[in-house]
């Protein structure tokens, strides 16, 4: 394996940006360890190209079947004369992560998907310096969340090549001994104003400018108000961000502020105040070549175009926790999404499982609790429906799923949130639906009854029921194949020509579009991924009908928008 460069060499997180950071990708040791024999000290025979998870071709193993322990080490050289304090940063680790720095071993991390940091001024030698990871990932467990990973040795049916260990950016910060750990942004649109919270070492100053302008200051310790001096809203379509400058002493941070309101009110999506009709698209953040991790900034950037050229002006995140750069690619085409959680693979009625889910949900909130783009959040994906364990039902059940949608609700209040997308619905901010009906007659005789006042056509009435008040929104549909060899498939009766495709998304677009009690659609989905093949593109991103006929369906005001 020859690597002429760092892979994915840019800022993994723009939203928080200092000038002393050093990318740590590119090509480490490594050694698969399934029997869990070998330890930091072992010769580890293989290469990986960080951040690419072992099963992907871009990491140069390409190794899909179980891998239940991966290690890896690299060497770091660090000068410890300039009296800055060092944090090293991962990405995302797939799932349970030992670090060593020399012989000292950092408390474990727990989580396929959030970020974590770990302050290493205490361990370094001034010079050469070794870095070990270890991380043991077991995506057969019912304590796991695994989202669309195949818990079989194969792919099959809605379930993927697995992802293990580390597959986001690996990079170290230096900072001052006193520094902003962190910080969030809870814009105030009515009001022309964004308060800030902090967790810092000492007095923190923000400077907030718009184009080049500053708009807005405040300082404080823990938490205060900025008043904006010219109000501009970020849009859908068009983005627009206050840039941010942070100080806490010596440490300066660069960041950014979307100002905008997002909300469900009187069965209406509400953004900035105006009735919204959300025409969104399913996307799982996979690649042929990187699986979970996309190749190039320029791949991410690739998928939001492509949405937006089929008329699509959002994105469902389904079943994985998108990297930071997406979202800020998202932030800054004004391109919204729901953030997911991937909870398949993780029984719900179990409370070990429920408190493992939560720990890493609050990490992810977190962490991207001050993307604009985030329009809602949804901890969980269809809980009705877990084909390795038919016990997910049951008081239990929806004890633990008003817990997690509780805890999303108070820990960021300024956000909807979907206890569980396509149900079982117990408590919720907005009641979504999956229908994957093909025939746009049937889709017409189901919910054209539910406009006139009729009681909501539910795949799973009886197990939950619509009150009549909450918001609907048809959060899965679609998903049509076109003539998909043997052993691929789509969704209910396929297509036979792009012509047939076009027309029935055209059709069941109309139909709900036309509801004046429906707020959004999100179809299925944007690509092919592996053997699912009810992508609008293939999985190399080229398109099966010409992107602007799905847009002519999409590019009208719907009747909730009236």
């Amino acid at each position: 394996m020859v690597i002429n460069k760092i892979p994915r060499a840019e800022h993994p997180n723009p939203m928080c940006i200092r000038d002393s950071w050093h990318n740590l990708n590119g090509v480490w040791e490594a050694a698969i360890d399934n029997e869990k024999v070998l330890n930091k000290d072992s010769v580890f025979p293989l290469k990986i190209n960080v951040p690419f998870a072992p099963e992907s071709t871009l990491s140069g193993i390409g190794n899909t079947d179980f891998i239940k322990r991966i290690w890896y080490r690299r060497t770091l050289n660090v000068s410890t004369a300039h009296n800055m304090r060092a944090l090293l940063n991962f990405g995302a680790c797939d799932y349970e992560t030992t670090v060593w720095i020399n012989d000292t071993q950092l408390e474990k991390h727990y989580g396929g998907q959030s970020s974590f940091t770990y302050d290493i001024t205490e361990y370094l030698n001034d010079g050469e310096n070794v870095i070990t990871v270890c991380a043991d990932d077991d995506t057969c467990s019912r304590l796991q969340p695994s989202g669309k990973q195949s818990m079989l040795p194969h792919s099959h049916g809605c379930y993927y090549t697995r992802t293990t260990g580390i597959w986001q950016t690996v990079w170290m910060e230096f900072v001052p001994e006193k520094y902003l750990h962190s910080f969030k942004f809870y814009p105030d649109a009515a009001n022309g104003k964004v308060r800030v919270e902090v967790v810092a070492d000492d007095e923190v100053e923000v400077q907030l400018y718009w184009h080049g302008r500053l708009c807005g200051y405040g300082k404080g310790k823990d938490t205060f108000e900025i008043k904006l001096t010219e109000i501009h809203f970020w849009e859908i379509g068009k983005g627009g961000v206050y840039y941010a400058t942070i100080r806490c002493g010596k440490d300066r941070v660069l960041s950014y502020v979307g100002l905008r309101s997002t909300e469900f009110k009187d069965g209406k999506y509400l953004f900035n105040g105006e009735s919204v009709f959300q025409r969104l698209v399913l996307d799982q953040g996979f690649y042929p070549d990187g699986i979970y991790t996309a190749p190039t900034k320029e791949a991410l950037e690739n998928d939001i175009l492509i949405s937006k050229k089929c008329g699509f002006n959002g994105a469902r995140l389904h079943q994985k926790v998108f990297e930071p750069l997406f979202l800020y690619i998202c932030d800054m085409q004004g391109y919204i999404v729901w953030g997911e959680y991937p909870s398949w693979g993780v029984s719900v009625a179990d409370d070990e499982g429920k408190d493992a889910l939560l720990k890493e949900w609050k990490e992810v909130i977190d962490r991207d609790f001050n993307h604009p783009s985030i329009i809602g959040w949804c901890p969980l994906n269809e809980t009705m429906y877990d084909p390795m364990n038919d016990q997910n039902s049951g008081e239990k059940q929806g004890e633990n799923t008003r817990e997690i949608y509780h805890f999303t609700k108070e820990y960021d209040p300024t956000r909807p949130c979907i206890d569980a997308s396509g149900g079982i619905h117990y408590e919720t901010d907005c009641y979504d639906l999956h229908d994957y009906e093909q025939d746009p007659k049937v889709y017409s005789e189901r919910y054209d009854a539910f406009a006139d006042g009729n009681p909501l056509y539910d795949v799973y009435k009886g197990r939950q029921n619509y009150d009549g008040t909450l918001p609907v929104f048809m959060s899965e549909y679609g998903g049509t194949a076109v003539n998909p060899e043997e052993g691929a498939w789509g969704y209910g009766s396929c297509a036979v020509s792009a012509e047939d495709l076009v027309e029935r998304f055209t059709s069941l677009a109309d139909v709900l579009m036309r509801n004046k009690r429906i707020c959004g659609l999100c179809y299925t989905q944007l690509y092919d991924i592996e053997q699912e093949r009810n992508g609008l593109f293939t999985y190399d991103r080229q398109p099966k009908a010409d992107p602007e006929l799905f847009k002519s369906a999409l590019n009208k005001k719907a009747a909730i928008e009236e």
